[in-house]
């Protein structure tokens, strides 16, 4: 594989986890972060998340009749120590500057993106490849920012990185066609899924999802079906884990309004693209969905009440 070296901005909920699969994946890793205390914070959670993954590791291995408990937990323990040897954090943008990838993790705010991407096409050698994993910004404006386009693609991952099996590889008009190979082969390596897509509002996922959401919060305000019924009949007549208004409550109806309040003044033609008065409402209140509680159900952590 091209890359080999990989530089990830911000080690926060998604960068954390992109650094530790890219270090599984066999690859160096240098993670950036703002202060110290949000880096030390972020690699804290690198050696919890390792740590948990040696010990089912070793389980899986007794369980299986591949070794006894011993060997099993000290090749565990040797792999995981072994990635956490591939990571390295810094605070300093110049130890990006040999990365074959830098994959950004940051706030989603894109002049902040954005000037990143500006700071960094001019420290990072001419043949790194950027890449966002932004969820819901046009890739190809940060390609014009970072002044290589062509070398610039989306790595969308998904929350929890380390559990989840999709990575979108993004292309714009202007992504050198071995730069799109290369990406989709790192995301192989990670151990994802990777899928081709261009660079369209939302992508594949939240393209299709989040006007899934939007209509199923326009039925409720109608009053065609109840949350509870609507929930229901999806998961039910369509095999979902999770109903649409289920799902905004645990991704967050502040994350939804935010996504679709974007795309609303960027495509303002688009019908789809348009806010429910309830998920307004619920905002407002304060009732952002499991992570305050409450949204269209009551939570009690990570459980519907």
């Amino acid at each position: 594989m091209a890359i080999q070296k990989v530089g990830v901005v911000g080690c926060g909920l998604m960068g954390h986890g992109i650094v530790q699969v890219a270090a599984q994946g066999g690859c160096q890793v240098v993670v950036l972060e703002a202060e110290q205390k949000f880096l030390d914070s972020g690699l804290a959670r690198i050696d919890k998340s390792l740590t948990k993954l040696a010990e089912k590791a070793a389980e899986k291995a007794v369980k299986e009749g591949k070794a006894n408990e011993a060997d099993a937990k000290a090749k565990a323990t040797a792999d995981a120590a072994a990635t956490r040897a591939r990571i390295r954090g810094t605070t300093s943008q110049q130890d990006l500057a040999d990365c074959d990838l830098v994959i950004e993790a940051i706030v989603e705010n894109l002049d902040v993106k954005k000037k990143l991407f500006k700071e960094l096409g001019a420290i990072c050698k001419a043949s790194t490849i950027f890449a966002s994993n932004t969820s819901s910004f046009p890739i190809g404006e940060m390609a014009t920012a970072s002044g290589r386009p062509a070398r610039f693609v989306g790595l969308h991952f998904f929350n929890p990185v380390q559990l989840m099996k999709l990575v979108e590889v993004v292309r714009t008009d202007s992504t050198d066609a071995q730069v799109f190979e290369d990406a989709k082969a790192f995301g192989a390596a990670c151990g994802k899924a990777p899928v081709a897509c261009k660079d369209t509002p939302g992508f594949v996922v939240n393209r299709l999802l989040v006007p899934y959401m939007t209509e199923a919060m326009r039925m409720l305000e109608r009053g065609d079906a109840t949350a509870q019924d609507i929930d229901t009949a999806m998961k039910l007549g369509c095999g979902y884990p999770m109903g649409p208004i289920e799902l905004t409550d645990y991704v967050g109806l502040d994350t939804t309004l935010f996504i679709v309040e974007g795309w609303t003044k960027r495509y303002p033609d688009e019908p789809a693209f348009t806010v429910p008065a309830v998920l307004r409402e619920k905002v407002k209140l304060g009732k952002l969905g499991r992570k305050t509680g409450e949204g269209f159900y009551k939570w009690e952590g990570d459980k519907r009440a």
